[in-house]
C-alpha cells in the first residue's frame, strides 16, 4: 500500500488530495500548521476511507519544522511514494511597500521549503526506483500578478527541472497549474472574486483527478480542463505587452 505525504493537507487543494488518495487505499501523512485541524482531518479520513492517517504539525517558514518533515521524508522504515507540495497562500503585498516580510514569508514556504522537500523526496525515491512528486504551482505564474506569479513562475521551473534530474531513475515529478478554483484560498488572501467570469472556476476535486491522471501518464506539467489549456496556450504566445496589460486589468478587479 502506497503512501502519500501532503503539505497543506486539510484545505483547499491539498484536501482535495488527501480524499482522491484515501478514497483509492493510500495511507497518508498530512502536514500543517494546525493540530487540531490536522487531527479532526486525520480521523474523517481514516474512519470513511479505512486507511491509516498520521499528522505532522509544521510551519514550514520555518527551517527547523520543515528538516523534521524531510525527516519523515526520508525514514527508510516509512517511506513515502509519494510528495505533494501543496502548502500556499496568496500575497497581497505591493512589492514596493516598506515592509516585504510577507514577500519573504512566502517565498521561504512556497520555494524554499519545496526545494528542501522536493530534493529530499527526490533522492530517497531515486534510490528506491520509484516514487512521485507533485508540486502545485498554479496558472499566475503566466501572468504578472506580482510576487505570487513570480514564486508559481519558479515553482513550474523547478519542477520540471527536477523531473529533467530525474528521467529514467523511475521518479516522476509534476508541477499542478489550476486556475481559479473554489476554495478557502482567496479568502484568506483578502482577494475580491466577484468580478470573475464564472466558467473561470474550477472544482478542487476534479483539478485533483486531473493531476493524478497526468501524475499517471508521467506528465511533467498538469494543466486542468480544456478552458485553461487554451488561455495558457494564448499567455504563452501573446506578446509580453499584452500580457501586461491583461495582468494589470485582472489586479485592479482583485482590489
Amino acid at each position: 500500500m502506497a503512501t502519500a505525504l501532503i503539505t497543506g493537507g486539510t484545505s483547499g487543494i491539498g484536501a482535495a488530495f488527501a480524499r482522491a488518495l484515501a478514497a483509492r487505499g493510500n495511507d497518508l501523512v498530512l502536514v500543517a500548521r494546525n493540530r487540531e485541524r490536522l487531527e479532526q482531518t486525520a480521523a474523517e479520513l481514516a474512519d470513511r476511507y479505512a486507511v491509516s492517517v498520521e499528522v505532522l504539525p509544521a510551519d514550514l517558514s520555518v527551517r527547523a519544522d520543515v528538516l523534521r518533515v524531510v525527516e519523515r521524508l526520508t525514514d527508510p522504515d516509512q517511506p513515502i511514494d509519494l510528495l505533494i507540495n501543496n502548502a500556499g497562500f496568496g500575497i497581497h503585498t505591493k512589492l514596493t511597500a516598506a515592509d516585504l516580510s510577507a514577500h519573504e514569508h512566502a517565498m521561504t514556504v512556497m520555494c524554499g521549503a519545496v526545494l528542501l522537500l522536493g530534493g529530499a523526496a527526490g533522492r530517497v525515491m531515486a534510490e528506491r526506483g520509484h516514487g512521485q512528486i507533485i508540486n502545485v504551482s498554479s496558472t499566475a505564474g503566466f501572468v504578472l500578478l506580482g510576487n505570487y506569479s513570480a514564486i508559481k513562475a519558479w515553482v513550474t521551473a523547478y519542477s520540471e527541472s527536477l523531473a529533467v534530474e530525474l528521467a529514467g531513475t523511475g521518479v516522476t515529478v509534476t508541477a499542478l497549474l489550476p486556475g481559479w478554483v473554489r476554495t478557502e484560498f482567496h479568502e484568506r488572501a483578502d482577494l475580491k472574486t466577484s468580478k470573475i467570469p464564472g466558467p473561470l472556476w474550477l472544482d478542487a476535486d476534479r483539478v485533483v483527478e486531473e493531476c493524478l491522471v497526468d501524475v499517471a501518464r508521467g506528465r511533467a506539467v498538469s494543466l486542468p480542463s480544456k478552458r485553461y489549456k487554451l488561455l495558457i496556450f494564448f499567455a504563452r504566445h501573446l506578446p509580453r505587452r499584452a500580457i501586461a496589460v491583461i495582468s494589470a486589468r485582472i489586479s485592479s478587479g482583485r482590489r
